[in-house]
């Protein structure tokens, strides 16, 4: 039994002196990849240069290049309408005559009574040349005058007044009044609106300021034409800032020969910052972020994995722009990032699993 013991308690320590060496042997899993050394499959693609088009989404108003609601000058009895609701009309074209009995007779007496005061006129300057009657007498004359002058020349516009014309080319609206309606100066007779050119109104807020300039191309869509794009360019970049809002007012022009823009329409709108022509793209799922930092895995020329920060631009559908940290050509890793850890071997996927990422 004694020996039996001693026999055991030497095999014991004996195995206990060999732990060192046979951990040794052992083979130590390599930083970053799985034991043994074996390299993970991921797949990875290009960094691609290709234009980049920043853009700034905003919604505005469509409104008429001109458009004015057409009222008398003066008081009168609607005598004649001469146009029809929705009819384009060109400029100068008679849309509306007002009663002008009374401010013909009203003329004429005025006319009357010009002559008149000329004929005293042009007496009194002769006799003042034969100093017959004195400088005051002279002056009265030429006061007359001058006062039936200036009213023959008021009743002239009132009559001229009762007609009304196009001040510009355009479409007339509804008609707001009937034949024989007495209208007053506060009475609207109709609209009429220039629709050839209209305008975009939208308000951009103060921060893209700096990146906004005249001619500036845009494109927006209307519900009344869903899918059509409507393109213009800036004309008008407000001086001052709306302080409740902290925006400016943007206007562009927007050619409408087919008519279908009308004034009132709610507008999406892309405005275009910037274009820039080498941008360096990846794709999205490529990114991995920290707060406000972000980064990707690289392929490296050794197949090994190795983490690089970027800094990111403005983000495309399923891509992204890479600012700063990658060069055009290096491999990201899309699919497969969780596996990794930096210096760790990796296997490319065959070439149709990166096809998906691939695209612009």
């Amino acid at each position: 039994m004694l020996k039996a013991l001693k026999r055991t308690g030497f095999w014991v320590l004996a195995i206990v002196a060999a732990l060192p060496w046979l951990v040794g042997c052992k083979k130590q899993p390599q930083a970053g990849g799985p034991p043994g050394g074996f390299a993970i499959q991921v797949v990875a693609v290009e960094a691609r240069q290709q234009p980049v088009t920043e853009t700034l989404s905003l919604v505005g108003t469509i409104t008429a290049s001109e458009m004015v609601e057409l009222k008398p000058e003066t008081d009168g009895i609607v005598q004649g309408i001469h146009f029809k609701e929705g009819e384009r009309v060109e400029k100068g074209r008679l849309l509306v005559t007002l009663d002008e009995t009374k401010l013909a007779a009203t003329l004429a007496e005025g006319e009357a009574n010009l002559k008149l005061s000329l004929a005293n006129y042009q007496r009194a300057r002769q006799l003042l040349e034969d100093k017959l009657i004195s400088q005051q007498e002279y002056d009265q004359a030429t006061s007359t005058h001058a006062v039936n002058e200036a009213s023959v020349e008021l009743r002239r516009r009132q009559l001229a007044d009762a007609r009304i014309y196009a001040p510009f080319t355009g479409i007339v609206g509804a008609r707001q009044i009937s034949p024989g309606q007495v209208v007053t100066r506060n009475t609207t007779l109709t609209w009429l609106v220039d629709l050839d050119l209209v305008k975009v109104e939208v308000h951009a807020p103060e921060r893209f300021l700096r990146q906004l300039r005249i001619g500036q191309p845009l494109e927006f869509s209307v519900a009344a034409y869903p899918g059509e794009k409507f393109r213009g360019e800036v004309y008008f970049i407000s001086p001052q800032i709306f302080e409740t809002t902290r925006t400016a007012l943007i206007k562009a022009r927007i050619p409408n020969a087919d008519g279908k823009l009308r004034g009132g329409m709610f507008a999406s709108l892309e405005l275009t910052l910037q274009v820039r022509d080498a941008a360096i793209v990846i794709p999205e799922p490529a990114i991995m972020s920290n707060g406000d930092h972000f980064s990707v895995f690289i392929v490296d020329q050794d197949s090994n994995a190795q983490i690089r920060p970027i800094e990111v631009g403005i983000r495309l559908a399923g891509r992204a722009e890479v600012l700063k940290g990658l060069n055009a050509g290096e491999k990201v890793v899309v699919e497969g990032v969780q596996k990794l850890r930096p210096g760790g071997a990796v296997k490319l996927a065959p070439p149709e699993a990166a096809a998906p990422y691939a695209g612009g």
